[in-house]
C-alpha cells in the first residue's frame, strides 16, 4: 500500500506537475490584477463587474480565448492546491504545535485556491458567474440558526485575523521565506512589490471580517459581503476613494508580485 508521504513527494518530484503548479501562481497573479483592476474603475467611473474573483473570472470568460483561459485556471489552480495539500502530508517539524499549524495553513490554502478553480469551472461550464452575494447567503443562513450571531462574529474575527496576518507578513517580509530570490534590483523590487501587496490584501480581508461582524451585532445579513462589499465598503470612508485606489492599485502590485513568486517560489 502506498504511503502517503512517499505519494506526495513523487508528487512534488515531477516536472509536469511542478510546472502546472507554478503556473497557478501566474493564473493568481492575473485574477488579482483583475480584481484591482475593477476596484480602481469603482473610484474612477463607479466601475460595473465585482471586485472579486467571480468579476474577475466573468471579465476573463468575456475576453477572446477566454474559454481555454479558464480551463488554464482550473488546471493551475488544482494543481497549486494538490502541491499544498502535498507539503502539508511532508511537513515534519518536531514541535507539533508548529506542524499542525502549518499543515492546517497548507490545506486551508488549497481549499481556497479550490474554491477559485471551482468559480472557473462553472464559468468554463457554462454556468453563471455572478449571482446573489454567497456570504450575504451564508450570513442570513447562520443567523437563523441558534447561537447564530456567537458563530459570525467568530467567523467574522477569523477572516479579520487572516487579514491582519496578511499585513503582518508583509511588512515582516516573511513570505521572502518561501522564495529563491535573485540578487540586485529584481530582488529589491520582488521585495518591494510582495510588501505592497500583501498590506493590500490583508486590508481587503480584513475589512471582509469586519463587516460579519457588524452582519451579526446587528442582524442585518445584507450588511455581509465578501471582498467586493468589503472594497465598496472603503469607499465609505473619510478619504475612501483614495484608500480603495490605493488597495486596488496594491492588489494589482500583488498580482505581479505573483508572477514573481512563479518564478522564485522554492518548490
Amino acid at each position: 500500500m502506498t504511503n502517503p508521504e512517499s505519494a506526495a513527494r513523487r508528487a512534488q518530484s515531477s516536472t509536469v506537475f511542478r510546472v502546472l503548479a507554478r503556473s497557478g501562481y501566474v493564473v493568481l497573479g492575473i485574477l488579482h490584477i483583475l480584481i484591482g483592476a475593477i476596484a480602481i474603475s469603482i473610484v474612477v467611473s463607479g466601475g460595473g463587474g465585482e471586485a472579486n474573483q467571480s468579476g474577475a473570472v466573468a471579465k476573463i470568460r468575456e475576453a477572446p480565448a477566454g474559454m481555454v483561459m479558464l480551463w488554464v485556471i482550473v488546471l493551475g489552480l488544482v494543481a497549486l492546491a494538490i502541491w499544498q495539500i502535498a507539503e502539508a502530508v511532508i511537513e515534519s517539524d518536531p514541535d507539533a504545535k508548529k506542524k499542525w499549524g502549518r499543515r492546517a495553513k497548507y490545506v486551508g490554502t488549497a481549499v481556497a485556491y479550490l474554491a477559485i478553480a471551482g468559480t472557473a469551472l462553472i464559468a468554463a461550464l457554462g454556468g453563471g458567474t455572478q449571482s446573489s452575494d454567497p456570504a450575504q447567503s451564508f450570513s442570513a443562513q447562520l443567523l437563523a440558526t441558534p447561537g447564530g450571531v456567537v458563530l459570525l462574529v467568530l467567523v467574522g474575527v477569523v477572516v479579520a485575523a487572516i487579514g491582519v496576518a496578511f499585513i503582518v507578513r508583509g511588512v515582516g517580509r516573511r513570505f521572502e521565506e518561501h522564495l529563491d530570490l535573485p540578487d540586485g534590483a529584481a530582488e529589491k523590487g520582488i521585495v518591494a512589490f510582495g510588501v505592497a501587496g500583501y498590506v493590500a490584501k490583508g486590508i481587503a480581508v480584513g475589512v471582509t471580517g469586519v463587516l460579519f461582524v457588524v452582519a451579526a451585532l446587528t442582524h442585518d445579513p445584507d450588511t455581509a459581503g465578501g471582498l467586493d462589499a468589503a472594497l465598496r465598503a472603503l469607499t465609505e470612508l473619510p478619504f475612501g476613494a483614495a484608500i480603495l485606489w490605493i488597495v486596488g492599485a496594491g492588489l494589482v502590485v500583488y498580482g505581479l508580485y505573483c508572477f514573481a513568486r512563479a518564478r522564485y517560489a522554492r518548490m
